[in-house]
């Protein structure tokens, strides 16, 4: 009897650290689902990319801001059974300080950050739930547990994060699915570029360097294995030594 592959869904997986994620996974023998909004060329050719390694994998579409979009995405995708790992790692962040601060620059990143985290998992957990097995990994960020000048709506969103893994842990630790958040500092990156250069790097963090999506990837994958089925409820950071 062939066992069936788990799958996995990288929400935002188009992305620097999201197709790192999906690389690692997809190497661990998990399905990997690659989640894109904008840009689902750049999901295909990571899926195309997993495959022709050997891996398995698939793209998927959808804004996750609009609930009715994800619950009829999602709600196909559980056609093929449960998705046993889910990250939710799609994230964007529109800065300004606070005093200076849009309403729309507030509500579109506590938006996508927030809601569409709900968005996401909620329709995901029953499935989950009814396996008695499941990863749930969620990207933060050391904005939300330190607080970073002009990032309050991200900041807010981010530690918001923080608090739902910290009770979904709490509901979920009886069926044997894990929930955890990771919180990267400054890695390597298209937004990083935009927003540090190396001399304020070396300032800001003790290792002097930023970090890489794949060191963010490989938390991840470890948080998604079986080796991990006793860690939850836990924010781990990976920042270099930013306390």
């Amino acid at each position: 009897m062939t066992l069936k592959i788990k799958r996995a869904l990288v929400t935002g997986g188009s992305g620097d650290i999201g197709q790192a994620i999906c690389l690692e996974l997809a190497n661990s023998g998990l399905h990997v689902i690659v989640h894109a909004n904008h840009n689902s060329a750049k999901a295909d050719s990571i899926v195309e990319n997993i495959k022709s390694s050997g891996g398995s994998a698939e793209s998927v579409s959808f804004d996750i801001t609009n609930q009715n979009a994800a619950q009829e995405a999602i709600e196909k995708l559980l056609e093929q059974g449960a998705i046993q790992v889910l990250v939710n790692n799609a994230g964007i962040h529109q800065d300004a300080i606070l005093a200076g601060m849009k309403p729309e620059q507030w509500n579109k990143v506590i938006d996508v950050n927030l809601n569409g985290f709900f968005n996401v998992t909620q329709p995901l957990l029953l499935p989950m739930m009814q396996t008695r097995w499941g990863r749930i990994i969620n990207l933060s960020s050391i904005a939300g547990v330190m607080g970073n000048r002009g990032q309050a709506n991200y900041a807010a969103a981010k530690a918001g994060i923080i608090g739902a893994t910290k009770s979904l842990a709490i509901e979920m630790a009886s069926r044997g699915i894990t929930v955890n958040a990771v919180a990267p500092g400054i890695i390597e990156g298209s937004m990083t570029e935009e927003a540090f250069d190396k001399d304020k790097i070396k300032q800001l963090v003790p290792m002097k360097r930023a970090g890489t999506a794949e060191e963010v990837a490989s938390l991840v994958g470890f948080l998604a294995s079986d080796a991990a089925s006793y860690i939850s409820s836990q924010v781990i950071s990976i920042n270099g030594a930013m306390n």
